[in-house]
């Protein structure tokens, strides 16, 4: 069973890692802290108990159950503004809540549908040039960029010297900075 300390140690280890994870789901850094520390919570008074090994798991379980509590929370919440305001009086027929809502400065909804469209598309050509790269540099870059893990975490998660995860970083991203070159895509 797990300790006090060791739970503690497990929940900072894996407090950035989940933050990151969060924010690129919900893209709302208030909410994406608010479902960490709930997912942390849940763990620490449901399953403290249980034995070092499987918190990892646990945790993810619970991290994206929470993630999409929050979305169907949010669905619901704008489902009943939609209808509120669709219950304005006579005289107000020309009240649009889309027209007195302001997207926030950077986030997804103030893009402009061409501006969505090439950030999707230049998305999904990083990600076919990802899927390109050989085995051990597509794993060794996602573990480094993606699920920003140190170059010592990701060495013993591939079972390699550090120097090998640097070697392997280091083409995959020259690899991908050339290919996305040559597509005309330039980060």
């Amino acid at each position: 069973m797990a300790s006090d300390k060791e739970l503690a140690d497990f929940l900072a280890g894996v407090e950035r890692r989940a933050f990151k994870q969060t924010v690129y789901a919900v893209r709302d850094d208030d909410a994406a802290l608010d479902i960490v520390q709930d997912a942390m919570i849940k763990l620490a008074e449901k399953y403290g108990d249980r034995p070092p090994a499987e918190l990892p798991l646990l945790f993810q379980r619970i991290l994206q159950n929470t993630m999409h509590d929050h979305f169907r929370r949010q669905k619901v919440r704008n489902t009943w503004v939609s209808l509120f305001s669709s219950l304005g009086g006579a005289d107000d027929d020309d009240f649009d809540l889309l027209e007195t809502f302001e997207a926030q400065e950077g986030s997804a909804a103030a893009e402009s549908s061409e501006q969505r469209l090439a950030r999707e598309q230049v998305l999904q050509l990083i990600d076919e040039e990802i899927q390109k790269l050989p085995a051990r540099q597509r794993e060794a870059f996602l573990m480094r960029y993606w699920e920003d893990m140190d170059v010592a975490e990701t060495a013993a998660a591939m079972g390699c010297s550090e120097g090998s995860v640097k070697t392997h970083c280091s083409r995959a991203t020259h690899t991908l900075a050339q290919a996305l070159r040559a597509k005309g895509i330039t980060l």
